[in-house]
């Protein structure tokens, strides 16, 4: 039997190169496949709502920042309602709710230009502190990470919150609250493993 040397099978990668050059190819230097990658504007000169950033780098268990991570995010607006087809009302037009950022070769980071969302209702009707879900993929993560980031300076509505109350270890839920670093300026750190791990959500 005569053995091909051709279309041979492609090396096996968890979140390899592929992830980045399907999903930010502009990032990659891979232009004219989108004006602009999916998920890197999320709002205009007509957003309504408070303009906030919200920078950080996701960490391995050695305290590494991962070069390859590529973040998403998805919120509500600064009315509380969700982009597309939330039923109790019209979500502003002008916000897209949903986010993609590679972070930085060098140093990992990435940032999102956003507003700050309002808060929305439980599935009980309870009403949720403002946060954003984040979902994070990288090398060595086979199906994506879930969390979310709450905000510093929401301590009344955090303390409320149906979700944060129902985590087993209280002392945890600070890994889920971002640190407030300038006027309207958030930084939210993902550790992956190890100290100060920060809680994942099974959904």
């Amino acid at each position: 039997m005569q053995e091909l040397k051709h279309l041979k099978e492609t090396p096996s990668q968890t979140a390899g190169p592929y992830v980045h050059i399907g999903c930010v190819p502009n990032f990659c230097d891979i232009e004219g496949v989108y004006p602009n990658d999916l998920g890197d504007s999320m709002v205009n000169d007509k957003t309504k709502g408070e303009r906030i950033t919200v920078t950080g780098t996701v960490y391995d268990g050695t305290g590494t920042p991962l070069k390859d991570a590529m973040v998403e995010i998805w919120q509500a607006d600064a009315e509380g309602l969700y982009p597309g087809k939330d039923p109790r009302d019209q979500a502003d037009p002008n916000f897209t709710g949903w986010g993609r950022k590679a972070g930085d070769y060098d140093t990992g980071e990435w940032v999102f230009e956003t507003i700050k969302p309002g808060a929305v209702p439980f599935k009980d009707g309870r009403m949720m502190a403002p946060h954003i879900t984040f979902w994070v993929v990288a090398r060595g993560i086979n199906i994506g990470l879930q969390t979310r980031m709450f905000f510093p300076d929401e301590a009344g509505a955090n303390a409320q919150d149906p979700l944060l109350t129902r985590i087993e270890h209280q002392n945890r839920v600070s890994t889920l609250i971002a640190e407030k670093t300038g006027d309207g300026a958030y930084r939210f750190d993902i550790r992956l493993q190890g100290e100060g791990e920060t809680i994942f959500f099974d959904v």
